[in-house]
């Protein structure tokens, strides 16, 4: 007679081959982190050359890299965590700070290459200061914050953070000199901060720069090839701005640039004078890839 199986030996089976068959399954890919958010930055609009600049606070435009402290890590505009020697970031507050990382006029470059990096160098980042210039959490107004920025500073006692200079606004002829003045030294413009005005995310005339040239940002479509002695490198980049426009960009590309310029989908900063009746920048010059921007959503 056939051996009759003893009970739930089936049962048990079944088991055995279910967890064989999980085991020879591949594993499952690990969900894919979330992108971070970007901070609820205020975004400077642009001052009218002639304007009465009275009620507002001045200060110098640094040519760095923006960090938001969010109060517990130091985050770029668009959101990416920046990776810092633990010395630089210790003891400071639990709120919000925002300021600049510079490495002082001239030295874009450095600092870029200094606030990217996945690994800290503690040499490089000893010649990046923290520029603050407001307290994103404060329920005052500007008035009462260039105070609190400055508590802030004293109680850190740290000489990497520091406050921007603020200075009342006068004349407009006034501030047309000391533009003169900030960029005959090799600095970018200034920044008019409305003394009455709370922190409020997003472009805003509370908050103004003021440049002797417009600069703007483009997405790079194409690379255009080059003649006479640009033969076999980029002769300029054809570009297209968020509202539309597209022209070639080839002024101010470098030679490093024109062998190896950024892909297209890129988005790179250019300066220009004006724009002409077609809306076209007149004289557009490159300056940069620009990182961690996108353009702001259309209504």
């Amino acid at each position: 007679m056939p051996k009759i199986p003893a009970p739930g030996f089936g049962r048990n089976l079944l088991q055995a081959l279910a967890a064989l068959i999980v085991c020879l399954l591949p594993a499952a890919a690990p969900a894919a982190a979330e992108a971070p958010a970007a901070p609820r930055l205020m975004l400077a609009d642009t001052y009218a050359a002639g304007s009465d600049p009275r009620g507002y606070w001045v200060s110098e435009k640094l040519d760095g890299v923006r960090g938001y402290w969010d109060g517990r890590q130091l985050l770029t505009r668009g959101g990416q965590p920046i990776v810092t020697p633990p010395w630089y970031t210790a003891g400071w507050p639990a709120h919000a700070l925002d300021g600049e990382l510079w490495a002082g006029r001239g030295k874009f470059a450095q600092t870029v290459s200094t606030v990217r990096s996945q690994q800290a160098d503690d040499a490089a980042w000893r010649q990046v200061h923290y520029m603050l210039f407001d307290l994103p959490g404060h329920p005052g107004k500007f008035d009462e914050r260039v105070g609190a920025l400055k508590d802030v500073v004293a109680k850190l006692g740290q000489p990497w953070v520091e406050m921007i200079e603020q200075t009342p606004a006068t004349t407009a002829a006034d501030l047309q000199r000391r533009l003169r003045q900030v960029v005959d030294a090799g600095g970018e413009g200034l920044v008019l901060h409305k003394g009455d005005s709370y922190y409020t995310a997003g472009r805003t005339g509370d908050l103004l720069k003021y440049k002797p040239y417009y600069d703007a940002e483009a997405r790079v479509l194409e690379h255009l090839p080059g003649r006479g002695k640009y033969a076999g490198m980029t002769g300029a980049l054809l570009v297209e701005t968020a509202d539309g426009y597209k022209f070639r960009l080839g002024s101010g590309l470098s030679d490093a640039d024109r062998r190896a310029p950024p892909p297209p989908g890129t988005w790179v900063t250019f300066r220009y004078r004006e724009r002409t009746a077609a809306g076209l920048p007149r004289f557009p010059t490159y300056l940069r890839v620009r990182l961690d921007w996108e353009p702001a959503p259309k209504p």
